[in-house]
């Protein structure tokens, strides 16, 4: 038996891997791990399905002229490649040159850090996320209001907690202040003790169905009824004045702009009653502790940086901040020991990644900002579509899927057509691989060693888990970071990290690259990888200092011209029910879902994924089939504005009526015909980013989407509106 941790998501469960010469055969959750104690999903079970599939990429593959594959050693593909981006870099300069980092590569402590150390190496500040088609709006909130020195509050000391957008008994994904992804039982156990949860959701999730109010919002109006909630909050004086007049400044500002959202206003724009929005206003102001956290649900849907401002607006104003002499909520092992002052800090004061002083570059084509040391991914097509000086001609994608969850599949597909070179780092063949000139085989995280990095900025005890690798690897398989750094040494152009130069020839162990990486954690990376499975440090108690004297900065929360948008959202037309769009034509709402089976892109390729079925079914209310003639199961059209896909449609009571309910990550490549029963639908082909996208950083609508659905005759052609209406309807 093999200790470890699972990196399906960035949740990082404990777990326990059942090894038999040199295989692994079970994989079950680790019950003594501190953290995750013995709890797994799914995913994480299957695992296992990823290290020994039939497609697993044993060594590199080259494009060949005729358009298939074949397989290279991994050290002449390094030659290649990396002789193609001295070339490129030569004629058109290192900008030419980007990179992206999906999910995969955040469930991985040594590779964004290495590829943004590799970035600066080479000269490039061309480096994308998916952070920048997810949640990018709550890094904004912060660099526009200032943070709060002693952190957040806990979900163990709270009274209420509010959730917006998210289900993480589904998701895993833990927001400090909300339940914790690795351990989701611990929402029935406080709500034993007598937490009370809010939850904001256009679907009744499966953390809806647990909730004392859940206010079932029209998709998109989460900033509507964010703005009522305040209302109510500030109109009857159940803020925390005293907390407000000592370190917020903009209060009356917040004030006056929430003044139009009056309970009956929310009620007609957000469909929420507003006896509800009331109740919820006042069950969440007498707290007396607890946070409001959010997920993708907001976040992908119209206005989002509105929408993250106003949940800080919530925080701040009823004060749900830890104070002088608690313990600080996320000890984060990894970060040097730095006091932690109960004031305020405004944005200048912040570290580089979300200091807006130092985050001033922006896209060339669209003229999107950076934000969290990165450039927005939504404008990358462009910025490689687009000819000039300083055109992206080679892109490599670690530990992500482009053509599937980048926003718009037609651009994406184009623009990663146009590249000079396009390389992959994956485990698997994707339909981001099948288009590159190169595809790289990756260790499987059960093969490399690694350390719960991005979960460190969450976990809410001094907890730090490394692990070695517990399965041997193929022989022509690398890790991301061993990539870089082979082509760094090949190009010379060595990469520094925090702790020093990152040895090429002979390359260092993962452990030896930790260290360089984190050299100032509050403990040493080896004193973190001498315990098995994971270790609580109780010796770092770190409580909330006093207030630096003569420092008497405010968080500001009308800056930056946030809640001017609150203005124009007055400015618009109510929505009308079933007439959406910009003609009125379109009769439901798309929003986005997680499902148990799958994160993203990854997990159809388990057996329990098999078994219920590939396909993201479009789920409608009940009442939606029969108002429309559908049958359970029928493929029909789905029109947004911009685009169409087919989509299997189901009934589901826990929609509201009028959304339809769609998983992103699905389908597969546009160029191959695919049964949609057994791939899904691409959701991201009815995504624009020309239209309806946020100018700052250039979020599309990714949820909220305005969409109609077609019948199909018997070819798959689509029957016109007034065909299908008139025998259809009821």
């Amino acid at each position: 038996m093999r200790k470890s941790f699972c990196r399906i998501c960035i949740a990082s469960c404990g777990i326990d891997v059942s090894v038999a010469d040199g295989r692994a055969v079970h994989i079950a959750g680790d019950r003594a791990h501190a953290m995750s104690r013995g709890y797994t999903c799914l995913k994480g079970r299957q695992m296992l399905a990823q290290v020994y599939a039939p497609a697993r990429l044993q060594t590199a593959w080259r494009r060949t002229a005729a358009g298939g594959h074949e397989a290279i050693s991994t050290g002449t593909a390094l030659d290649e490649i990396a002789a193609r981006v001295q070339s490129i870099i030569a004629e058109h300069g290192p900008q030419a040159v980007a990179t992206y980092c999906g999910t995969a590569a955040y469930a991985n402590a040594t590779a964004v850090k290495t590829v943004r150390a590799w970035h600066m190496a080479i000269g490039s500040t061309m480096n994308f996320s998916s952070l920048t088609i997810d949640q990018p709006s709550k890094v904004l909130a912060v660099s526009r209001i200032g943070v709060w020195g002693g952190g957040p509050q806990t979900m163990d000391s709270a009274d209420v907690i509010m959730l917006v957008g998210t289900n993480p008994l589904v998701s895993s994904l833990h927001i400090p202040g909300g339940p914790p992804g690795y351990y989701p039982p611990s929402l029935r156990a406080a709500q034993r003790r007598g937490l009370r949860l809010i939850v904001v959701d256009p679907r009744r999730t499966e953390v809806a169905a647990r909730a004392d109010i859940h206010l079932q919002v029209r998709p998109g109006e989460d900033p509507t009824l964010l703005a009522g909630l305040l209302r109510v909050i500030l109109t009857e004086g159940r803020h925390d004045a005293a907390f407000c007049g000592q370190y917020l400044a903009g209060v009356d500002d917040l004030r006056r702009l929430v003044e139009p959202f009056t309970p009956d206003y929310v009620a007609r724009r957000a469909g929420v009653p507003a006896a509800q929005l009331i109740e919820a206003a006042r069950l969440f102001a007498a707290g007396p502790r607890g946070m409001v956290t959010s997920g993708t649900g907001p976040d992908m849907a119209p206005r989002p940086n509105l929408a993250e401002h106003l949940i800080a607006c919530l925080n701040y104003v009823c004060g749900r901040v830890a104070r002088e002499g608690e313990p600080l909520a996320l000890p984060s092992l990894l970060t040097p020991l730095t006091p932690r002052p109960a004031q305020p800090f405004p944005p200048e004061f912040l570290p580089p990644d979300l200091n807006p002083q130092m985050n001033t570059e922006r896209l060339r084509v669209r003229g999107f900002q950076r934000i969290f040391g990165e450039l927005p991914t939504p404008g990358l097509a462009d910025e490689i579509l687009t000819p000039g000086d300083g055109q992206v001609r080679a892109l490599i994608v670690i530990g992500g899927n482009p053509v599937l969850v980048w926003p718009d599949q037609d651009k994406t597909v184009r623009a990663l057509e146009a590249l000079d070179l396009l390389v992959t780092l994956d485990i698997l063949p994707t339909a981001t691989t099948r288009r590159s000139h190169y595809t790289i085989a990756c260790a499987h995280p059960l093969e490399r060693a690694d350390l719960t990095l991005y979960q460190d900025m969450n976990w809410e005890r001094p907890f730090a888990h490394y692990t070695d690798a517990v399965l041997p690897r193929p022989a022509d398989v690398i890790e991301e970071w061993q990539f870089f750094a082979g082509l760094a040494h090949r190009m010379g152009t060595p990469i520094e990290l925090p702790g020093g130069p990152l040895p090429s020839d002979p390359l260092p162990s993962t452990l030896d690259v930790l260290e360089l990486l984190f050299p100032d954690a509050k403990v040493p990376i080896r004193s973190i990888a001498a315990f098995e499975g994971g270790h609580v440090f109780n010796e770092i108690d770190i409580r909330i200092d006093a207030p630096l004297p003569g420092f008497d900065a405010k968080l500001e929360l009308a800056a930056g011209g946030a809640l001017e948008e609150l203005a124009a959202v007055v400015a618009e037309p109510l929505p009308e029910e079933g007439r959406y769009g910009g003609d009125g034509s379109y009769t439901h709402l798309l929003a986005c879902r997680r499902m148990p089976h799958v994160a993203n892109t990854v997990g159809r390729e388990f057996p329990e994924m098999r078994k219920r079925g590939t396909h993201n079914a479009a789920y409608v209310h009940p009442t939606d089939l029969t108002r429309f003639g559908f049958r359970a199961g029928e493929v029909v059209a789905i029109e947004s504005e911009h685009s169409r896909i087919l989509g299997v449609i189901e009934p589901d009571d826990t929609v509201r009526p009028g959304v339809v309910s769609m998983s992103h990550g699905f389908g597969d490549d546009p160029a191959v015909e695919a049964d949609v029963h057994a791939v899904g639908s691409c959701t991201s082909r009815l995504v624009s980013t020309d239209h309806h996208v946020d100018p700052l950083l250039g979020m599309p609508r990714q949820s909220a989407i305005p969409v109609r659905l077609r019948a199909l005759d018997g070819v798959g052609s689509v029957v016109s509106p007034e065909d299908q209406m008139a025998p259809r309807c009821s």
